[in-house]
């Protein structure tokens, strides 16, 4: 079975080594010296300041809100993982959802301020398979309207935009190190913060919001990230050089093969990418479902990511209509890619996708 990605393990005896560190030091949660460690080797890696490593890439996004102190409306993109939503949905903020590029797949910032009101008090963006937002000018719409900006960067671990590190882009960044990632801690996320004052009320809002033993100052949550955890993070990153390059080379044959019939993602010249997902659109949903079932039929399973577009959930108050974003979601297919992934197997798939256009 081939399925759209698969979880990294890296070598067994070097986890072990840490566990047996986590054995005699008898810590395995409540910030251990292990996920202080892999804050200080991520920060160095990713070209940040601040880092606050936390339990889920989900968790991340609504300690972000919290830590900003957000309410009313978030202008944010219908095309992105279903998290995206949900956490502002579950944190008390309206989504108000600003149609998409489709060339990029990103929230089209041109669309973005007819969707600000005077209730509007962030812009949630997504930087979607690791792809930059238009950052320049979603900075300048929310400096305008006075607003805070926050990025999804589940997909873009390691990404760098016009000479600098993609998380140094807003005023909070979220990561996720859940398995499936070009990078993971089994489960796990991150919160980038460029504003050092923040950092401190983070940290307690992910510990019930404890500050010391006499304060509680904030209704806070457990986000924390566990050393077993971190441990993993502290060996696969050790690799990511060599996953990276792996995925490259998948990523430039699925290209070549494949770009004179179906389209791909629009990538700044400016940036440099990390190769986490391979998504294709086809000319409709048609002959994407033609070819998802050929390729199911030789246990092969791409994935619809993203699908549905987030507009159309049931929970979503008021009804809203994003038809670009909805049409995309119809049209697009992540294709299989991750380190252990064969050429040959590759090749299997490339030859199938083409016989079932």
């Amino acid at each position: 079975m081939i399925n759209v990605t698969k979880t990294y393990l890296p070598d067994k005896e070097k986890y072990k080594k840490y566990i047996d560190e986590i054995y005699a030091a008898g810590k395995i949660t409540n910030n251990g010296f292990l996920v202080q460690k892999l804050e200080k080797k991520l920060a160095e890696y990713l070209g940040v300041k601040n880092i606050v490593l936390v339990a889920n890439g989900t968790v991340a996004l609504e300690i972000a809100y919290r830590t900003l102190g957000l309410k009313g409306f978030a202008v944010t993109t219908p095309f992105s993982f279903v998290a995206t939503t949900s956490s502002l949905v579950t944190n008390g903020l309206l989504p108000i959802f600003a149609d998409i590029d489709p060339e990029t797949l990103n929230i089209d910032p041109e669309k973005i301020e007819e969707k600000i009101t005077p209730n509007t008090s962030v812009i949630v963006g997504t930087h979607v398979f690791g792809n930059p937002c238009a950052v320049d000018k979603i900075d300048a719409i929310a400096k305008k309207y006075d607003l805070k900006v926050i990025y999804d960067g589940a997909h873009s671990f390691g990404v760098r935009h016009k000479d600098k590190s993609i998380a140094e882009y807003g005023d909070i960044m979220t990561l996720s190190f859940h398995a499936t990632k070009l990078f993971h801690t089994i489960e796990g996320g991150a919160l980038v913060i460029n504003d050092d004052a923040l950092v401190e009320k983070a940290r307690y809002l992910i510990n019930f919001g404890i500050k010391n033993q006499e304060e509680i100052p904030e209704l806070g949550t457990n986000a924390k990230m566990n050393e077993f955890e971190a441990a993993m993070g502290l060996c696969v990153l050790d690799d990511i050089a060599e996953i990276n390059a792996k995925r490259k080379e998948l990523f430039d044959r699925y290209k070549q093969a494949l770009e004179s019939a179906v389209t791909f993602q629009k990538v700044h010249p400016q940036t440099i990418k990390n190769y986490s997902y391979c998504p294709v659109l086809f000319q409709n949903e048609t002959q994407l479902l033609r070819v998802q079932s050929g390729l199911n039929k030789h246990n092969i399973f791409p994935r619809r990511y993203f699908y549905p577009s987030l507009d159309t959930l049931s929970y979503i108050e008021p009804k809203q209509y994003m038809p670009i974003g909805r049409d995309i979601s119809k049209r697009i297919l992540c294709l299989p890619i991750y380190a252990e992934l064969s050429f040959e197997e590759q090749s299997s798939i490339i030859d199938i996708v083409k016989a079932h256009l």
